[in-house]
């Protein structure tokens, strides 16, 4: 007689059901990154110095290259596991909020961000009247450490928690977390690149602060770039995170062609103000940290999560980033008829028009966004059941 106790699932299944809560971008950064170190350890290539950022063969001999390989190359197993481990949580959490293209958008952002605050850095030292000291232009880095770093200023921004533990050891203000850290590693591993670390630091905060307007595109870009037949096969991936939405970007900086000049420097001023010490209140309000991110967002690290509701507008840095792409994240609809000369090409090009918006009335009856709907409808090329299928997948 078969007994009726249940078992708890075993390792494997625990790894996989892990597995199938990473995002679609995360994963593949954690698959690049793996099986470049597992090819470099069976050949036995260790030249890290042909592919690391290295100042002065950037600048001697415009080694651009090295802005990018440096990330995806790392010095030993246990360097890259704890890389790896960190940026599980991190990115997940901001590819729900973010989307998969615009989170691989902002990973190259940050990657080249960190190289040129880290090249001005080096040539500061190497070139100012008062001590120069070349001895950086030498110095090798490699790693994902650094865009995890921007990572860990980007969330913390976002969270909008009060403080954050260190290693579970202590409890620090989360304006100062990724500074505590940037200090304790470099304690505790003194053969960490601290420069790699702290420009890390800089180009998050130059993001979060809306520095970064001026380069990112607005969100048509990405719907764009969603909605593409090239990306299809990508988009009908159970892990691939829609962006085009609207709501997961609304607290996020966006491209200066969404707002005006003046919205932008205020929001800055803004932000730069909730970071400053401030006299407490007391709160006229029950706290709402359950409910700091927008959308279907689910806690970092976590692979299922109900829906918030919606963000509490007084929140400190979060209010800069109100006038996000709400305006533009929708896809342009100019789907409508060419004033054609022969009566019957009209009659059929208005035909298709009927049936597509009828799809799509059909989506958004059945509770999906019409943004998210066209972008699904139009990478199932007009196939609402697959349509139907990437949206509850994307759920």
């Amino acid at each position: 007689m078969r007994s009726n106790i249940v078992t708890e699932a075993g390792l494997p299944t625990r790894l996989g059901q892990w597995w199938e809560g990473v995002p679609f971008i995360t994963s593949g950064v954690l698959i690049v990154c793996g099986l470049i170190y597992l090819v470099c350890l069976l050949v036995g290539y260790d030249s890290f110095s042909e592919i690391c950022f290295l100042p002065a063969a950037v600048i001697e001999h415009f080694q651009v290259y090295r802005i990018y390989t440096a990330v995806l190359f790392h010095g030993s197993l246990l360097h890259l596991m704890f890389n790896m481990l960190a940026l599980v949580p991190l990115g997940s959490g901001l590819e729900r909020i973010m989307g998969s293209v615009r989170l691989l958008h902002v990973i190259l952002l940050l990657a080249t961000s960190n190289a040129l605050f880290h090249l001005l850095i080096v040539l500061l030292a190497a070139y100012n009247p008062l001590h120069p000291d070349p001895r950086l232009m030498n110095e090798c880095a490699i790693g994902f450490s650094g865009i995890i770093f921007s990572m860990i200023v980007m969330e913390t921004s976002l969270s909008g928690i009060q403080s954050r533990s260190v290693f579970g050891l202590f409890n620090v203000p989360a304006k100062w977390y990724a500074w505590i850290l940037l200090i304790v590693f470099q304690l505790l591993m003194t053969n960490v690149s601290l420069l790699g670390h702290l420009c890390g630091i800089l180009s998050g905060f130059a993001y979060i602060y809306g520095l970064f307007n001026y380069v990112l595109p607005g969100s048509s870009f990405y719907s764009a770039i969603e909605s593409s037949s090239l990306l299809s096969a990508c988009v009908r991936r159970p892990r691939f995170i829609l962006g085009s939405g609207g709501t997961p970007n609304a607290y996020l900086p966006t491209s200066l062609n969404d707002t005006s000049s003046a919205s932008s420097s205020g929001n800055i001023w803004r932000s730069l103000s909730s970071w400053m010490p401030q006299r407490e209140t007391p709160a006229a309000e029950p706290s709402q940290d359950n409910h700091r991110f927008p959308g279907r967002g689910r806690t970092l690290g976590s692979i299922s999560g109900p829906a918030p509701p919606a963000v509490n507008p007084n929140l400190g840095l979060q209010t800069r980033l109100l006038d996000d792409s709400r305006m533009g994240a929708q896809i342009p609809e100019g789907r409508g008829p060419a004033v054609e000369s022969a009566a019957v090409g009209v009659d059929r090009h208005n035909q298709g028009l009927g049936s597509y918006d009828e799809e799509i009335r059909k989506l958004v009856a059945m509770g999906f966004e019409k943004s998210k709907a066209e972008v699904a409808l139009a990478a199932a090329d007009g196939d609402s059941n697959v349509a139907v299928e990437i949206l509850m997948n994307q759920g």
